[in-house]
C-alpha cells in the first residue's frame, strides 16, 4: 500500500529528463529535455494549478462550492479542472479562437465551462483576460486564478522544478531554455538555478510575433505584436511573472521553424511534444551556437502533442499554413491508405 497515493494530485512533478541525441546531431553540447507532459494533465500547468488553488484555499480567496475563473491557453485550465474535479469546484475557463480542438474538449471533458474570445488587443472589453475578469468579477464565490501575476505560479517552479531539475542533471547544467506564456515557469526555475549556480544561463525562446524579446532588449515594443501559430507562449502584453532581470537573453523562433522541429521530434526522438516544445528547443540551438565550450543545456517540454493533432499532426492544416508541402504528404511512408494499395505496394 506504501505505493499507492491518495489522489491523482499527488502525482504532480517529478517528472523525467530525458537526454536528446538525433534531432541535436552535430553539436558539441549536450541537450537535455525537461519532459513534462508526464504529469496527469499532460502538462507542465499541473504544478501551478495545484499551487494556485491551494494557496488560493489557504488565504479563502476560494471556499468550498466556489468557481474558478482563468483566462488560459489551455493547459492552466486542464490542471485547475483536475484539481477542481477532485475538489468540487466549478470552473469557467475564457480561451482565444487559435487554441486546438483537443484543448476545449479536453477542458470540457473534465466539466468545465469554455469561453470563446477573439483574437483582440489585451485591453479588448472581448480579449480573454477581459472577460475572464469581468465573469469573476459578476459570479459568485469565483475565484480569479489570475495566472499571469499570481505568485504562487513562479513559487511554485521554485519550490519544485526548479530543484527537480538540479538534482536530475546533479548540479551540472549550463543553460536553461524555454518559453514564456505566463513567465511562471522561466522565472521561477531561474531563481533557484542562479541560487545554486549563478552563472547557469537562462534563455527565453520567443515566437516571431511576441513583444517580450523587444521588451528585454530595448525596453519598449518596437515590432508591434502579430500573430503566430504556436500557442501557449510569447505574449502581447506584459504578464507580471515574467521577470526580464532574471533572463539573460532572448531567441526568435519562426512558426515554420517550431512545427518542423514538432515533427522531428516525435519521429526522430519518440517524443511526442507541442510545438512550444520545439520552440524551445529551436531556441536551445540557436542559443548553443554562442557557446564556446561543450556545455550541457536543460530545455523545458511543456506539453503533449496529443493536444495538437488537429494542427502539428495534421497534414491539411499544415499545407493550408505553409508549414508542408502537397508532395511531400503523397510520398510519406507514414499515410492511412487502403488494404487494396497496401497489396498493390507488395507486389512492386
Amino acid at each position: 500500500m506504501s505505493h499507492i497515493y491518495n489522489s491523482i494530485l499527488d502525482t504532480v512533478g517529478d517528472t523525467p529528463i530525458v537526454a536528446l541525441h538525433n534531432v541535436t546531431k552535430g553539436s558539441k553540447h549536450k541537450f537535455f529535455a525537461k519532459v513534462e507532459y508526464f504529469n496527469p494533465g499532460g502538462s507542465i500547468k499541473d504544478r501551478v494549478a495545484v499551487a494556485m488553488i491551494e494557496e488560493a484555499e489557504k488565504r479563502g480567496d476560494l471556499k468550498p462550492g466556489g468557481t474558478i475563473v482563468e483566462a488560459t491557453s489551455g493547459n492552466t485550465g486542464v490542471g485547475l479542472a483536475l484539481a477542481a474535479a477532485v475538489k468540487g469546484y466549478k470552473c469557467i475557463f475564457v480561451m482565444p479562437e487559435k487554441m486546438s480542438e483537443e484543448k476545449r474538449a479536453l477542458l470540457r471533458a473534465y466539466g468545465a465551462q469554455v469561453v470563446i474570445t477573439p483574437m483582440v488587443e489585451p485591453e479588448d472589453p472581448l480579449s480573454h483576460y477581459s472577460v475572464s475578469k469581468k465573469i469573476a468579477e459578476q459570479t459568485p464565490g469565483a475565484f480569479l486564478a489570475n495566472q499571469f501575476f499570481n505568485p504562487d505560479n513562479p513559487t511554485r517552479h521554485y519550490k519544485t522544478t526548479g530543484p527537480e531539475i538540479w538534482e536530475q542533471m546533479d548540479g551540472k547544467i549550463d543553460m536553461l531554455v524555454g518559453g514564456a506564456g505566463t513567465g511562471g515557469t522561466l522565472s521561477g526555475c531561474a531563481k533557484f538555478l542562479k541560487e545554486k549556480k549563478s552563472d547557469v544561463k537562462v534563455i527565453c525562446a520567443d515566437p516571431i510575433g511576441s513583444i517580450l524579446y523587444d521588451l528585454f532588449y530595448h525596453k519598449k515594443i518596437v515590432d508591434p505584436p502579430g500573430s503566430y501559430k504556436v500557442e501557449g507562449i510569447g505574449e502581447d502584453m506584459l504578464p507580471g511573472n515574467v521577470h526580464l532581470d532574471i533572463y539573460d537573453g532572448f531567441v526568435r523562433v519562426s512558426d515554420p521553424e517550431a512545427f518542423d522541429m514538432t515533427r522531428r521530434l516525435v519521429s526522430e526522438e519518440g517524443l511526442l511534444v507541442g510545438p512550444s516544445s520545439a520552440t524551445a528547443l529551436v531556441g536551445a540551438l540557436k542559443a548553443s551556437e554562442k557557446l564556446e565550450k561543450p556545455s550541457n543545456i536543460v530545455v523545458i517540454f511543456p506539453d503533449s502533442g496529443r493536444q495538437y493533432l488537429s494542427k502539428a499532426f495534421n497534414d491539411k492544416w499544415m499545407i493550408e499554413n505553409g508549414f508542408l508541402k502537397e508532395a511531400d504528404v503523397k510520398t510519406a511512408f507514414n499515410r492511412v491508405i487502403s488494404a487494396e494499395e497496401a497489396l498493390k505496394n507488395l507486389k512492386k
